[in-house]
């Protein structure tokens, strides 16, 4: 059984080859619900609406990037004037805010990270581990994470690796033997405290 277009190109292409085989076999089909002539005027009243719309959205485009072309226009207009404005007045915030604008932001120092968090080792083989944690979530922002190691009880700490994301993988390690690891987030100011510990066996 065919079944109706969805495609409007296909819509029209079944209708005129209805109003086609309608009007050439009125002796099969003498008496159409909707006559060939009323079949015909619906297909050119959607092909003139369509035709329409084609127009209509082109003319919006077109609309659209004039828009756009004038909101460029106007952004560098501000902007010109914005750059004169804060020359003028060396940046002074209260005079900035005569015109809606503002002066530069006082410059903050940077401050060393606060503690690296939720330390865990959920995976490890033979010889490696694979460590995760959480980012501080006070202090200044980290720009790297000091990865340290140490044997239980009480061995010193070392820094086996560096990581700029909260994740490490660390292979070649130490068999057989209790190991800690701590990590410390760092950035130009400082380090922060060190996180918890992880304990493992590897």
């Amino acid at each position: 059984m065919a079944r109706f277009p969805l495609k409007e190109a296909e819509i029209v292409a079944l209708a005129e080859a209805m109003e086609t085989g309608l009007a050439a076999n009125v002796a099969i089909y003498p008496a159409p619900p909707v006559a060939v002539l009323d079949l015909t005027a619906a297909k050119t009243a959607y092909i003139t609406a369509a035709n329409a719309a084609i127009a209509a959205y082109a003319a919006a485009e077109a609309a659209t990037t004039a828009k756009d072309d004038k909101l460029d226009d106007l952004i560098e207009a501000m902007k010109s004037d914005l750059r004169y404005a804060e020359n003028t007045v060396n940046f002074d915030d209260d005079k900035l805010k005569l015109i809606g604008w503002g002066g530069r932001a006082a410059a903050t120092a940077l401050t060393p990270p606060g503690q690296a968090r939720l330390l865990e080792a959920p995976r490890q083989g033979e010889g490696w581990v694979y460590l995760d944690w959480k980012a501080p979530t006070d202090g200044g922002k980290p720009a790297a994470y000091r990865v340290m190691r140490r044997e239980r009880p009480a061995g010193a700490w070392e820094d086996v690796a560096t990581a700029v994301i909260t994740e490490a993988t660390l292979v070649e390690q130490p068999r057989t033997l209790e190991l800690e690891y701590r990590i410390a987030a760092v950035n130009t100011a400082g380090e922060g405290e060190p996180s918890n510990t992880a304990m493992v066996v590897l």
